[in-house]
């Protein structure tokens, strides 16, 4: 590992001036990504600004969303009363993420921020355009079991981490960013980036802008919703393949509105919102889901090592979809 220097302010805004006047500079929480790219040499920050004194792990209702701190905890937030009782599709997703261990330490912020986990990314001996832009591409000829089948570019066929980011952008989330031109909101949606030419930008902040909190809007989606996430065991493992599934059925059980989107499978998580409109309107039932999966899958391409990913996509979301039904 590097040397790196170590500042830890206690102060919002003199945390955004360290990282906005040091283009190496990074922020760090729980640490539980950045520190090991740090160790594998794959980021090498010349400073890390320590935001954990700043006030922002708070939970609570704001007008018509709950507002997640930054800072919370990922164990936090999924054990949370009020967001198992108004965003239970949330915690079903955090509880799928990681290990109990590393929930305990992962942040909010850090958790939307964490980097691919493409073996090409972290082997600092193979090309891959997301760490040193413009070397290639291994993934795309090499082992790409894991990649994607949308949104893809020929620089980059890496997928997003995240179990939580899945649920959030299912659910509308708005994320709140500080930084030196001051705060705006950013719909989640807008939040990661596809590759295309520039694969080393996973999301849209601007330099030095701090994540201080996510917005979950209030809906009807408290009982019907189901987190499925395919992997190849059943503890801290990252998903092939996910999908976060939530239905507000009425009661000649007809979908009044649903929410769709997968993890595994794109650069960022991905919105199924042709699959959404699909099912509504409809009855609740397994011949609706298998077209709406037929929908969603609209597009997918593959390559030598992950087509099975074109079977398991619409299998995973005719399940998830069923299991949220039956909630």
């Amino acid at each position: 590992m590097n040397p790196f220097q170590y500042v830890r302010p206690s102060k919002q805004q003199a945390a955004i001036d360290a990282v906005a006047k040091d283009p190496t500079a990074k922020f760090i929480a729980g640490g539980t990504n950045l520190v090991d790219l740090m160790k594998r040499g794959v980021m090498t920050p010349h400073k890390l600004v320590d935001i954990n004194r700043l006030p922002l792990n708070k939970i609570e209702q704001q007008n018509n969303s709950l507002r997640i701190g930054a800072l919370a905890l990922n164990s936090a937030v999924a054990e949370d009363r009020q967001v198992r009782e108004k965003q239970p599709l949330l915690a079903l997703a955090l509880n799928a993420g990681a290990s109990p261990q590393l929930r305990n330490m992962a942040t909010v912020g850090g958790n939307m921020l964490q980097r691919t986990r493409c073996a090409y990314f972290y082997d600092t001996t193979m090309p891959c355009n997301k760490r040193q832009p413009g070397t290639g591409c291994g993934a795309l000829e090499g082992v790409n079991r894991m990649h994607a089948i949308f949104g893809f570019s020929d620089k980059c066929i890496a997928v997003h981490p995240s179990d939580m980011s899945v649920a959030l952008v299912a659910l509308d989330a708005v994320v709140q960013v500080s930084g030196p031109k001051g705060n705006r909101s950013i719909p989640f949606a807008d939040f990661h980036r596809l590759p295309g030419n520039t694969p080393e930008k996973d999301t849209n902040l601007e330099p030095g802008e701090l994540i201080t909190a996510v917005d979950v809007p209030d809906g009807p989606f408290t009982k019907h919703v189901h987190y499925q996430k395919v992997r190849e065991r059943a503890s801290y493992a990252f998903a092939l393949l996910s999908v976060a599934a939530a239905l507000d059925i009425d009661g000649s059980n007809n979908i009044k509105a649903a929410r769709l989107a997968m993890g595994g499978v794109a650069h960022k998580p991905w919105r199924l919102t042709a699959a959404e409109q699909a099912l509504v309107g409809k009855p609740a039932t397994e011949e609706t889901f298998r077209q709406a999966a037929a929908v969603a899958m609209q597009g997918a391409k593959a390559f030598k090592y992950n087509a099975y990913k074109l079977k398991l996509g619409p299998n995973a979301i005719v399940q998830a979809l069923k299991t949220a039904a039956a909630a």
